[in-house]
């Protein structure tokens, strides 16, 4: 067998990216940051970086997340944190052609939580916003975003990136308990009613919506004690329950 010779393989670079998804106002939001440099410079870019020598992809993901948000990964063997976030690796991407600046693969990553606050810009970004996932997966010609800027494609593959991060969420959520990951450590089941409708983004039938979720062996425990943050009489706390695994699954209404 011949010697193996590495001169014989071109050199590229490693990144990951982070879909980070969080509901804001009733709508399924996606961090996003505007690159200060080239290339795609001034446009909107899903947040990111290279990965150093020294780390594995995991510790990648979980170094960007808290750089970009202040979050930590959470470890589903460990308790729960306060500024903890679910984090997975989503898929990976190597167009030849994905990156002008030399060959870089991308594995991108999930991160999902509870309302999270105004991000802050770091690393080659000179700013950091949340943006509704439906205003950033639109077609860009022509149109106006919330914030009164003409719209223009994520930068690199970013939509495709982003695209497929929020088809995961959609569909782990019928299936598993992941929409409790997108709501504070104790939450009403109308707010979680709400999770899932951003989500999906449909409108579910309140009480439908209250016996599936309650009658799901597993999925809610009752937390103690009851709030009224949402208004109107004191609705019943509850927490995210010991199933992984939902059964019988929470179907998307087909729309």
């Amino acid at each position: 067998m011949p010697p193996y010779d590495p001169s014989t393989f071109p050199p590229f670079a490693v990144t990951v990216d982070l879909v980070v998804l969080t509901v804001r106002r009733h709508a399924l939001c996606a961090l996003v940051v505007r690159r200060g440099e080239s290339p795609f410079q001034g446009r909107w870019a899903l947040p990111g970086g290279f990965v150093k020598t020294d780390e594995d992809l995991a510790a990648a993901a979980a170094r960007e997340l808290v750089e970009e948000t202040g979050l930590c990964a959470h470890d589903p063997a460990a308790p729960a944190v306060g500024n903890g976030a679910h984090l997975e690796q989503l898929a990976t991407y190597g167009d030849p052609k994905r990156d002008p600046r030399m060959r870089v693969v991308s594995v991108a990553h999930l991160a999902l939580a509870p309302d999270l606050p105004a991000p802050r810009a770091g690393g080659d970004a000179n700013s950091a916003r949340w943006s509704p996932v439906e205003e950033l997966l639109a077609p860009a010609e022509g149109g106006l975003d919330r914030e009164g800027e003409q719209r223009a494609p994520l930068a690199f593959d970013h939509a495709q990136i982003l695209a497929d991060g929020v088809e995961r969420a959609r569909s782990k959520i019928e299936y598993s308990s992941l929409a409790t990951a997108f709501c504070p450590p104790a939450f009403t089941v109308g707010e979680l009613r709400r999770v899932y409708e951003a989500v999906w983004g449909v409108v579910l039938d309140p009480r439908n919506f209250h016996r599936k979720v309650t009658g799901t062996p597993g999925f809610l425990v009752p937390a103690g004690g009851t709030t009224t943050r949402q208004g109107g009489r004191p609705a019943q706390l509850f927490r995210a329950g010991a199933a992984n695994v939902l059964n019988p699954p929470m179907l998307r209404p087909e729309v």
